[in-house]
């Protein structure tokens, strides 16, 4: 009597024909760090505005197949656009998801949230916008004495919540559950009601012409009446915002007092913030 086929042993500790018998395919297991390549992933795009497959491929070590299947489910989640060969940041419409932007640059946050609280002076009043790098900022002041802050970041009171020195208001409207900002009519009623020494926005893309871009046009209309009720305007950005676009215009650099970034502006930029008169602090990590 024939004896049954033999069976081999896989990895995995489940059973299979030898060779090319065996139940599975020569094809690698599944890696369980797919999930840790892709804020990396979107770093380097951020970074440099396109990554492609063979640099990505050479970068973690890994299969070209591999790095296609990273970048098709990043592109299934808006977070990136296909291109051949690679990948470029999504165009002009949608914005990364907030917990992506809160992984990415995160030492170059902190080095500008600390240059940004260098110019802010114990008893100010100030307001801090929606962004992970103003959220950043307001870890930076817990050292700082006797402010007032007003927000329409819920992040940025919830880390408030825990400077004793410090009062926080938090502006209402109508709450964004991505990301914990308030804006619409309300939110612009309650900055109107103040004046402040010192505003603290972020933005979304910052284009050659030094326009502040911005994807949701309700934070728009929040942000320019932040920048109407402060005396002096501090903008927090690192250098990916100028790789990338958004539809709705803030404002102009000429409307921002200082500018805080983590890397030199292209030449033309840097020529207008000077004859702006805009102060520009390149914070090193």
């Amino acid at each position: 009597m024939r004896g049954k086929a033999r069976k081999c042993v896989n990895a995995s500790g489940g059973t299979g024909r030898k060779g090319s018998d065996c139940g599975h395919s020569n094809r690698p297991w599944p890696t369980m760090n797919q999930n840790f390549r892709h804020p990396e992933i979107l770093e380097l795009a951020a970074r440099t505005g396109k990554v492609t497959v063979e640099g990505l491929a050479q970068h973690f070590g890994v299969t070209l197949q591999t790095i296609r299947r990273d970048l098709t489910d990043l592109a299934e989640a808006g977070q990136l656009e296909r291109v051949h060969g690679g990948a470029i940041l999504p165009s002009g419409t949608v914005n990364i998801g907030y917990a992506d932007r809160q992984i990415l640059f995160e030492a170059e946050k902190r080095a500008m949230a600390r240059a940004c609280t260098e110019l802010i002076p114990d008893g100010a009043s100030l307001f801090l916008n929606i962004g992970t790098t103003t959220e950043a900022v307001a870890h930076a002041l817990m050292q700082h004495r006797n402010l007032m802050v007003v927000t329409n970041n819920m992040n940025v009171a919830r880390i408030l919540t825990g400077h004793p020195d410090c009062q926080v208001i938090l502006a209402g409207g109508i709450l964004r559950r991505a990301d914990g900002g308030l804006t619409g009519d309300l939110t612009v009623q309650t900055i109107r009601r103040f004046k402040f020494d010192y505003a603290v926005i972020g933005c979304s893309a910052l284009d050659g012409d030094g326009d502040l871009l911005d994807f949701d046009i309700s934070e728009v209309g929040v942000s320019q009446a932040i920048l109407d009720q402060a005396r002096k305007a501090i903008l927090v950005a690192d250098h990916s915002k100028f790789q990338r676009a958004a539809p709705a215009r803030i404002a102009s650099l000429s409307r921002i007092n200082t500018f805080v970034t983590d890397r030199a502006l292209p030449k033309d930029l840097a020529d207008r913030c000077k004859d702006w008169d805009t102060q520009v602090i390149v914070a090193g990590v």
